[in-house]
């Protein structure tokens, strides 16, 4: 009678085979850690300026050019913060800035979504092609058309006046090529559906394609508006009346030819962010969820 008992395993084979499974664990505890140490140096890299910037605002003039620097003040000066509304006209440059950036903001949002729309839906001979001499716009350096759009607001005497902030920044082709990649990402079958029951082209775009593109615009809106409002070069170059300054020209000005009253200056530049720190944080799901849904298509 043939022994019917399973032949053992050696007490070593169990073992080396139970050291694979416990390795695998235990590389992913270590890869976890590494990751997030990562995460919170770049985390306290990213923070550090602000936070010096925080601190200094509340030094005197002598604690924040001291050798060796200090990191915190040896008394708080809540004054450096009333200081900044002696030394610049902040509620005025506060209200120019404002109207730069919305205003910038609603005039990409309308014309990039048109072109966006256009690029990907409608079929035009030589689309492509238009498409890429649009997208050669983003080679082109800024610096480079300061002169010639000072020379068209110059022409249309809008020199020192609150449209000529924000007249040249009303078009984007980064924002137009955003929208569009964000257009190609919804179903066909919408846009086709809308055709078959009779709609245009404008009925479309305003009544559907719009509305679910909104994630998009919600993303582009916020990016314009913070790049609107740190604007320095093209508000410091086409005006120089002090009722028609944006913020970032007013800080600008603060900083002195031989001294600079950097407390006043860093309460200043923190005063000016809190909007945009406000702003962000309540659309920040939408502007990611909006920036990650770009590009999936086309």
């Amino acid at each position: 009678m043939a022994d019917s008992t399973l032949p053992q395993r050696p007490p070593g084979a169990a073992r080396a085979l139970d050291e694979p499974s416990r390795q695998r664990p235990n590389r992913r505890v270590l890869g976890s850690i590494g990751a997030h140490g990562f995460l919170i140096l770049a985390s306290v890299l990213l923070a550090g300026p602000f936070l010096w910037e925080l601190l200094t605002s509340f030094k005197s003039l002598t604690e924040s050019v001291a050798v060796p620097p200090t990191l915190l003040p040896s008394s708080w000066h809540l004054s450096n913060y009333t200081n900044v509304l002696d030394a610049v006209p902040f509620g005025s440059e506060l209200v120019n800035s404002v109207i730069n950036a919305l205003a910038r903001t609603a005039a990409q949002l309308l014309f990039c979504s048109m072109a966006a729309f256009a690029f990907a839906w409608l079929k035009f001979r030589g689309r492509g092609v238009v498409f890429a001499l649009f997208l050669s716009v983003l080679l082109v350096p800024t610096q480079l058309l300061v002169i010639p759009q000072y020379q068209i607001m110059q022409d249309l005497h809008l020199l020192n006046t609150i449209p000529a902030l924000f007249l040249p920044g009303m078009f984007s082709a980064f924002g137009t090529f955003l929208l569009r990649q964000f257009f190609l990402s919804l179903p066909p079958e919408l846009h086709e559906a809308a055709r078959l029951d009779g709609a245009g082209p404008v009925r479309i775009f305003w009544s559907i394609m719009l509305p679910l593109a909104r994630p998009g615009l919600l993303a582009l809106g916020l990016l314009t508006m913070i790049w609107s409002w740190n604007d320095l070069l093209w508000p410091l170059i086409v005006n120089d009346d002090p009722g028609k300054m944006t913020l970032s020209v007013g800080l600008a000005n603060l900083q002195g030819v031989y001294l600079t009253n950097y407390p006043v200056l860093m309460a200043g530049a923190l005063m000016a962010t809190l909007p945009l720190i406000i702003v962000f944080v309540v659309m920040q799901r939408r502007v990611v969820e909006g920036i990650a849904l770009t590009g999936t298509k086309g």
